[in-house]
């Protein structure tokens, strides 16, 4: 199984992108080895299609991890369960857990944090469109 820690920094700035939503790095990471992140960046979007593939695919931890970022309790005791310690903080910062975004900051871990900030603005983008009751829902 995979960890985000597993990949070089360009290929995680590469998915920091693509979960600000720009196409170009989604298809980058799709089309150059890396479509677990391209499918975790559009399942971070909701898109359940993307959830499926990674659950279908080899990459449960990263359906697990964007349940977790949601705050599923099933998600988040199953990356503690199966010693994704990272994976499980990295959710905990997205949800703007201070501790966990501390460790980040304190261990220097910058491109983590770059993601942590980026998903956290995506989900607070989500939940105002949500609520916009003059939005076309996308589901």
């Amino acid at each position: 199984m995979a960890c985000l820690s597993d990949y070089e920094v360009k290929v995680l700035l590469a998915l920091n992108e693509s979960l600000k939503g720009n196409k170009k790095f989604s298809d980058f990471l799709l089309h150059n080895g890396f479509p677990e992140l391209s499918a975790f960046s559009a399942a971070v979007h909701s898109n359940t299609e993307a959830l499926d593939w990674l659950l279908k695919n080899g990459y449960p931890e990263f359906a697990i991890l964007s349940n977790a970022i949601d705050g599923e309790d099933n998600a988040i005791q199953w990356l503690e369960k199966y010693n994704f310690h990272l994976m499980s903080l990295f959710a905990a910062a997205c949800r703007k857990e201070d501790q966990a975004i501390k460790w980040f900051v304190d261990n220097n871990l910058d491109v983590f944090v770059f993601l942590i900030r980026t998903i956290h603005d995506q989900l607070l983008f989500q939940s105002w469109d949500s609520s916009d009751p003059h939005r076309m829902r996308r589901s």
